[in-house]
């Protein structure tokens, strides 16, 4: 079967992850996706190791493994005139051209939205930057932890002042993550758009406006109640008891979302008078009397291990689960049911894994065609495929580079 995107080709202009993450998605979903290198040194993300794919060759990291899966790499020097005009001559082919270049770089070399857009009014250009294109703060560079930090994430991540806790990062990258999806979802839209009025368009997406949309409840709790919201640690601010909390022995998870399931809950560990305390008898309730159900709770929860609680939690259908590491996830039996890990073949290596994309399409599966690319691995075959060029161009090109 084809992909859902087969045909669409993808110009992928962007480096480190936000950028490449959405090329990443759109190559899973059956586009060819070309990505775009700087000679010699490549992705950033490329020397972001360890681990090393081959621990003597330091050249190809995890990280770098992580986000540039369904691509074929292509070196270009934008800073000489012959490579400004290679990538015009590849901007006129593409569906779409995805960028996370300082602002103004691109225009610079006559390579922005405006000068490409008249080349392929059908291109969409998709520009990513720290604070977007047009405002005060446009010039300046941003890297995820910076966004988290200043977009309002850390300020609600992290256990409390008066536990001891400070502001604390997200293990992932989230902020990149989250705008390499909204540029996705956004790409996706203008290719339908397009296809009812031919024409292409340039989409600003800021990783400080993304990291800002998808504060979400928390954002919202703000604009509509008043109240700053603050740091919680594993706990909810709109559900209790919805955290984790601590057993003879480790720690699980317990999400509790509805009164239904808090009589349920109270019965199951043997507190069903919990449930018709009227401290507690409605969720408005547990949360005006957090802190004295939570306590109680703590103490209830300490008597037992985390596999007992839970199997009597499951028994019992109140939504709780354990607190697995990374190993655990991609190693269990469910894991392997659900194929959370794929194989490639990779030029260094036979079966590389990567993990799997989530989405399960009835009709057009999701692919894993081409392994992360090495460097340059695909200029010969992009210059013939996309611009058909012959062996002689190819060959007077590589005699310019050389005289270079």
């Amino acid at each position: 079967m084809s992909g859902a995107l087969e045909g669409i080709r993808i110009l992928d202009m962007s480096r480190v992850l936000a950028g490449p993450w959405a090329g990443q998605l759109l190559g899973d979903f059956g586009a060819d996706v070309v990505k775009v290198e700087r000679p010699v040194v490549g992705d950033d993300t490329r020397h972001w190791g360890p681990p090393w794919l081959d621990p003597k060759n330091a050249c190809e990291s995890a990280y770098f493994l992580s986000t540039n899966r369904n691509k074929r790499s292509i070196t270009v020097d934008l800073t000489d005139l012959d490579g400004q005009d290679l990538i015009r001559a590849l901007a006129k082919k593409a569906d779409v051209l995805i960028e996370n270049y300082r602002v103004g770089t691109l225009p610079g070399y006559g390579l922005g939205a405006e000068d490409l857009l008249q080349l392929n009014p059908a291109l969409i250009y998709c520009s990513i930057s720290a604070y977007g294109q047009r405002s005060s703060r446009s010039s300046e560079p941003g890297y995820d932890a910076m966004i988290q930090a200043s977009a309002g994430l850390m300020s609600i991540t992290g256990t409390p002042d008066c536990e001891g806790g400070s502001p604390q990062k997200v293990g992932v990258a989230v902020s990149d993550i989250m705008a390499g999806m909204y540029a996705t979802t956004a790409i996706l839209a203008a290719i339908h758009q397009r296809s009812k009025t031919g024409l292409g368009q340039h989409i600003d997406l800021s990783l400080y406006d993304s990291q800002a949309a998808w504060l979400a409840n928390q954002a919202m709790n703000f604009l509509i109640g008043g109240e700053t919201p603050v740091r919680r640690g594993t706990a909810h601010p709109n559900l209790v008891p919805y955290q984790a909390f601590e057993t003879c022995n480790g720690f699980l998870i317990l999400a509790i979302g509805n009164d239904r399931q808090f009589v349920r809950f109270a019965k199951c560990i043997g507190q069903p008078e919990l449930a018709t305390d009227t401290r507690f008898q409605d969720n408005s309730k547990r949360i005006e009397f957090r802190d004295t159900l939570v306590d109680i709770l703590a103490t209830v929860f300490r008597t037992r291990n985390t596999a007992q609680w839970l199997k009597a939690l499951g028994d019992a259908d109140v939504p709780c689960g354990p607190i697995n590491t990374i190993d655990e996830v991609l190693t269990g039996a469910y894991a392997e049911e659900r194929g959370l890990v794929q194989t490639m073949v990779h030029p260094m290596h036979d079966a590389l894994p990567t993990v799997a994309n989530p989405v399960r399409f009835s009709q057009t599966p999701v692919s894993y065609r081409l392994a992360p690319p090495t460097l340059g691995q695909h200029t010969n075959e992009i210059l013939t495929e996309w611009l058909d060029y012959t062996d002689q161009d190819i060959e007077k090109l590589i005699d310019v580079e050389r005289v270079k």
